[in-house]
């Protein structure tokens, strides 16, 4: 029952209540009070993050996924703090065509790379989210035997359906991963098209899987794409496709030969690999390990960081105009106005358009 003259607003801890509202005994009057709302310590967050916490990480996560303004801000004072503990990890982004296996792959070389001794964090981006309004996270529900090892972290990362969401909350999770001491980064696309070209950019490395019959699969398959891997994976070589599978190697080989290479001073190649009976993962691991080596030396791995991050900057100031017109409620109803006279005929789009902005 609602008490006459109660604050409705306060939200209050009563330990100990042996009686009523008036005239009421308590066993300690003292723990009568208004509960405080919970102060997020930001040093601590990001002592914890560095400690490998796997839960304070997931905190991070969640806070640098909020839209919620103050959070906006813990989040960036929290990556501030981290910071200086970022860019130790390889970055490898992970695409395919549909029912090549993906998530298969990712457990069983995020496992093999668990059990040599390294830290595995995975990412998974959405952009297609836009579409059903949620992300597409059930095969990480199947990535039993990963989840389980102590050295990895599984997180699905929904986009806010927009690419742009991509690029900063994906962005800034990889650096989160990074601090909390995870050397290997795994980041699958599993949304399609252009998302490629924005999981490119945040990468060092660029994986791209397929299946075998690459002369019928080349035919629908887009030309960028295949210029933008760094190496491609023929999967699911086992059994009665191995030897098929080895041949589809081969045929990617030679066409990998005549395109423009996606790094500098690498020639990417082709590997078969078999996630069911763990065949070809050490190969795949050690072509990483030749291609940082190689980009390392000609100083392309810290050139294409900084352009990467470059590109980050500016995307996020496009990003931040566009939030900003949109979000003015005037503009909106001048954007309206405009928009009709353009559908009636009587202004020009370009009319239109500077009109809205003088």
């Amino acid at each position: 029952m609602t008490m006459p003259h109660q604050d409705q607003s306060a939200l209050f801890v009563m330990d100990g209540v042996k009686g009523g509202h008036d005239g009421m005994s308590y066993s300690n009057p003292k723990k009568f009070r208004k509960k405080k709302q919970e102060v997020l310590d930001i040093e601590k967050l990001a002592n914890d993050v560095r400690a490998g916490d796997r839960t304070a990480l997931s905190k991070a996560i969640t806070l640098i996924e909020s839209s919620n303004t103050e959070h906006k801000e813990q989040a960036q004072k929290l990556l501030q703090e981290l910071l200086p503990y970022t860019g130790n990890a390889i970055r490898i982004g992970i695409t395919g065509v549909p029912g090549a296996g993906k998530s298969s792959f990712i457990e069983a070389f995020g496992t093999m790379l668990c059990k040599i001794g390294k830290r595995v964090a995975v990412l998974a981006i959405d952009p297609s989210s836009s579409l059903s309004g949620g992300s597409i996270l059930g095969d990480k529900t199947r990535m039993e035997e990963l989840v389980r090892q102590e050295n990895a972290f599984v997180r699905p990362s929904p986009s806010a359906g927009t690419l742009g969401g991509v690029h900063k909350k994906s962005r800034e999770t990889m650096l989160l991963c990074e601090a909390a001491g995870y050397d290997v980064l795994l980041i699958e696309t599993v949304g399609v098209g252009q998302s490629e070209t924005y999981v490119r950019g945040m990468v060092d490395f660029f994986l791209l899987l397929v299946l075998t019959g690459a002369g019928d699969e080349l035919q629908g398959m887009k030309k960028g794409i295949m210029e933008l891997a760094d190496g491609i994976i023929v999967h699911k070589a086992d059994g009665d496709n191995l030897r098929p599978a080895r041949r589809t190697m081969q045929e990617y080989k030679q066409i990998l030969h005549f395109l423009q290479p996606s790094t500098p001073g690498w020639l990417s190649t082709a590997l078969s690999v078999s996630s069911m009976e763990k065949v070809g993962l050490d190969k795949v691991w050690d072509m990483l390990m030749e291609f940082e080596q190689t980009v390392k030396k000609t100083n392309y791995w810290n050139i294409r960081r900084r352009e990467q991050t470059r590109d980050w900057f500016h995307s996020m100031i496009t990003d931040q105009l566009i939030d900003s017109f949109y979000g003015n409620p005037e503009r909106k109803q001048q954007v309206r106005k405009f928009e009709d006279e353009i559908l009636h005929g009587r202004l020009t789009v370009t009319q239109g358009v500077n009109a809205l902005f003088d």
